[in-house]
C-alpha cells in the first residue's frame, strides 16, 4: 500500500508542477497583459484533484489519520483554481489580476500542504 501511496504522491507533485509551471511560463506575458491559461494548467489542476482524492482514500484505507479540515481547505482552493482555469481556458488573454490570483492560490496551496501540520 505504501508503494501505491508514494506513486500517487509523485503524480500529485507532477500535477502541481504542471499547474505552477504553466503559470510561470506566462509571467512575461502577464506583464504585457497577454497572459492566458495554457492547457498544462488545466491538466495539472485536474491531476491534482484526482490524485488528491485517491491519496485521501488510500490513507483512510490504511488507517492513517487524515486532517479533514486541512484537506477541505486545500480542496476548496483547488476547486477555485480549477473553476477559474476551466472557465477562462479558451480566452486569448486573461486579466492580470485573475491570472495573478490563480498563481497566488497555487502557491498558497503548496504552502498549506507543506507547512500545515
Amino acid at each position: 500500500m505504501d508503494v501505491l501511496i508514494h506513486l500517487f504522491v509523485g503524480l500529485h507533485i507532477i500535477g502541481i508542477a504542471a499547474l505552477l509551471g504553466g503559470f510561470l511560463t506566462q509571467m512575461k506575458a502577464m506583464g504585457q497583459g497577454t497572459a492566458r491559461f495554457v492547457p498544462a494548467m488545466l491538466h495539472g489542476a485536474l491531476t491534482m484533484l484526482v490524485t488528491g482524492v485517491v491519496l485521501v482514500g488510500l490513507n483512510e484505507a490504511q488507517g492513517s489519520h487524515v486532517d479533514t479540515f486541512k484537506i477541505g481547505v486545500k480542496l476548496a482552493v483547488l476547486v477555485v483554481i480549477l473553476g477559474l482555469v476551466y472557465v477562462k481556458r479558451d480566452e486569448e488573454k486573461v486579466d492580470k489580476s485573475l491570472f495573478g490570483l490563480v498563481g497566488l492560490l497555487t502557491v498558497a496551496n503548496i504552502f498549506i500542504a507543506v507547512l500545515w501540520t
